[in-house]
């Protein structure tokens, strides 16, 4: 396998670059300094790329480069941005450090992505009104197999297209994404064909179901489904925006054929902690998700992944790791930051800033404020992520853990921010420091004015290895940014960690919450009656609470750092109770003498002392005594005599 070489090129002399500096942090070979590499050095380009494994330092012309790859029959080469991301900068700080640490991002091995086919017939519904949704069938009917329709009191003007069909109703109820959707209809009433005139219809059914893969809604009505943009196959359009009325039909015109889409989210059914015994308990993903794409599904929830849209928000929001981001891996958000911040410490020791950013609005802010306006400070390193919403308080602090001085959310009009105030307000009072923080600039200067400021040092001197879940990530960041050992961190209402408070007065140690507790995080002692918790397993779900009969947990949202969280310790332990016939410990001693006060002379079927024993005894004792006593339930009569084949004859003789 041949080394990587990176071709280096200051575009036009407009930046400044140090190749033997960056050769030697990044362990790549470097070109030389080009000038023009896209236009008169092509051919030093066109070699590099016929000896095979290069890297190009320049996303403005990528599209040119990976060209003459093509043309010269080359495996497309890699390509990392340095001009617009350190180089074109207002900053007269050195930029070697930011560089370095941008093509070590640049050179970790891309996970491989996961994706499922599917496949678009070019079925389509094209709902609205008869002027809008005549014209855009006439416009798709050579391209789509088209059905058009009206409300039920749409008059049809006189038109005989018969490109496609017309049907008048009203939807009742829709689902699904391109290549499935499944529409019910009220009042459907199909055209008749034949005779003469105006066409008639037929009478109006309620119930009616069809099928399509494409559904362009022209209505002036609601949107058939939440985050309309979201729903690949759904096009919403306001048909009076005659520009977004044109893309719309060009779009749907596109949607035949078979198709990749990203599976985005791992769903691990079995750490969900939505539900136990129709008891609801942690609900954050079900609120959070824009599409509706997460629903219940008993004890756990269940993930769409055709209608799944890829934010991020459940995975950043989720507990116990149950859906995690998938489009990357998780682990490989932790991998980029750990190689960021190591990379630039071997260059700099001031620390550097982080720019969390996703790609479109945020890496054209960047674009344009590298040409037009200050470019990004030195000490700001840009990072992008395509699920920004799946940036969350443990992505946060971990950066943070790794040695950057701070963590910028640049969000834009697309991303779904809902969740992410919290997440940033929850690794804030983690870090002890508003440390993390969002930003929505609508243009270059705003987002310098942001940016250009006093970077503060770094919250420790001795960088984490991000390895681990989510959880144990964000309990390592924390032990590292908070000098006092053992801190006991109060978080918000809400927060995936903390401890649970006991009435001790009210518990009757049942148990019941420890039966159902998803994560362990309640235990019971085999041998004594106990109710032990252990804290740093707890997910704050709140399962418990809603299960306990006495009303006796509430959630304590905390982070506890001491190792004491590590171990169970005992919320409430009372005495056994001994069978009074065996010996034998069972149950809870209070519970047993409570039952028998209640129960005992004041109940028809515990009148006497025999019947109120059976309270006192094990469970073994217990059924052997119900055995032989005088009622007994399963006592029979004498056993009958077995019947054989000469008592059936000899009756009949005697009949």
């Amino acid at each position: 396998m041949t080394e990587t070489k990176l071709l280096l090129c200051d575009c036009l002399g407009s930046q400044k670059i140090d190749a033997e500096a960056i050769e030697k942090s990044s362990g790549l070979p470097c070109s030389r300094v080009y000038t023009e590499l896209c236009r008169k050095e092509a051919e030093s380009t066109a070699e590099a790329l016929q000896a095979g494994d290069v890297m190009i330092a320049c996303q403005q012309e990528r599209q040119a480069f990976e060209e003459l790859a093509a043309e010269l029959e080359t495996a497309d080469p890699g390509f990392v941005d340095l001009r617009d991301r350190a180089g074109w900068t207002e900053d007269s700080a050195p930029v070697t450090p930011k560089m370095a640490a941008l093509i070590a991002d640049a050179m970790l091995p891309a996970p491989g992505e996961k994706v499922v086919d599917i496949s678009s017939g070019g079925t389509c519904l094209i709902a609205g009104e008869p002027e809008h949704a005549l014209s855009a069938a006439a416009d798709l009917c050579d391209v789509l197999s088209v059905t058009v329709l009206l409300s039920p009191e749409a008059e049809l003007p006189v038109v005989d297209d018969r490109r496609f069909d017309i049907v008048r109703g009203r939807i009742r109820s829709a689902a699904g994404s391109l290549g499935q959707f499944k529409l019910s209809f009220d009042a459907l009433q199909e055209r008749i064909p034949g005779g003469r005139g105006a066409p008639g219809w037929t009478a109006p059914r309620d119930g009616g179901k069809t099928e399509c893969d494409i559904l362009l809604d022209l209505r002036r009505a609601a949107s058939l489904f939440p985050a309309p943009e979201k729903r690949e196959g759904y096009l919403k359009v306001d048909p009076g925006n005659a520009r977004a009325y044109t893309r719309a039909v060009l779009e749907a015109s596109q949607l035949v054929g078979t198709f990749e889409k990203p599976i985005h989210i791992r769903l691990d059914e079995q750490l969900c902690a939505h539900s136990r015994a129709r008891k609801t308990g942690c609900s954050r993903c079900l609120d959070l998700c824009p599409t509706g794409a997460i629903t219940p599904s008993g004890d756990h929830v269940a993930v769409d992944t055709m209608i799944c849209a890829g934010c991020g928000s459940c995975s950043a929001a989720c507990p116990s790791g149950a859906i995690a981001y998938d489009a990357p891996p998780v682990a490989h958000t932790f991998q980029r930051l750990q190689t960021l911040a190591s990379t630039w410490r071997k260059h700099s020791d001031a620390a550097p800033r982080l720019l969390v950013h996703g790609p479109g609005h945020g890496t054209d802010l960047i674009r344009l404020s590298a040409r037009y306006g200050r470019g990004l400070p030195a000490d700001v390193i840009p990072m992008e992520m395509a699920g920004l919403a799946g940036f969350g308080h443990a992505e946060a602090l971990g950066a943070l853990g790794c040695g950057f001085a701070s963590v910028t959310l640049l969000v834009s009009p697309e991303t779904e921010t809902e969740g992410l105030p919290f997440q940033v307000e929850l690794a804030n009072a983690v870090a002890g420091e508003d440390r993390t923080e969002l930003i929505e600039p609508a243009d270059p200067d705003q987002l310098a004015a942001a940016l250009y400021k006093d970077t503060p040092d770094a919250l420790t001197g001795q960088p984490i290895l991000p390895i681990g879940s989510r959880r144990q990530i964000t309990r390592l960041a924390a032990k590292a940014l908070v000098p006092e050992s053992g801190a006991i961190l109060p978080l918000p209402a809400g927060a995936p960690y903390g401890s649970v408070t006991l009435n001790q007065d009210a518990c009757t140690l049942c148990l019941s919450c420890v039966s159902l507790c998803p994560s362990g995080a309640l235990k019971e002692n085999p041998d004594s009656p106990q109710l032990r918790f252990q804290e740093d397993a707890c997910l704050q779900c709140g399962i418990c609470t809603n299960i306990c009969p006495e009303r006796a947990l509430t959630l304590d949202p905390r982070l506890d750092l001491s190792d004491e969280a590590l171990r169970p310790k005992v919320l409430k332990e009372e005495e056994p109770f001994h069978c009074i016939e065996c010996g034998k410990p069972f149950g809870v001693r209070s519970t047993v003498m409570r039952l028998t006060e209640k129960l005992a002379g004041k109940h028809s079927m515990f009148q006497d002392n025999k019947a109120v024993n059976l309270i006192q005894m094990c469970d073994d004792c217990r059924v052997n005594a119900v055995y032989h006593s005088e009622n007994n339930p399963f006592a029979m009569g004498e056993r009958p005599k077995v019947r054989t084949t000469d008592d059936y004859i000899s009756k009949r003789r005697d009949h």
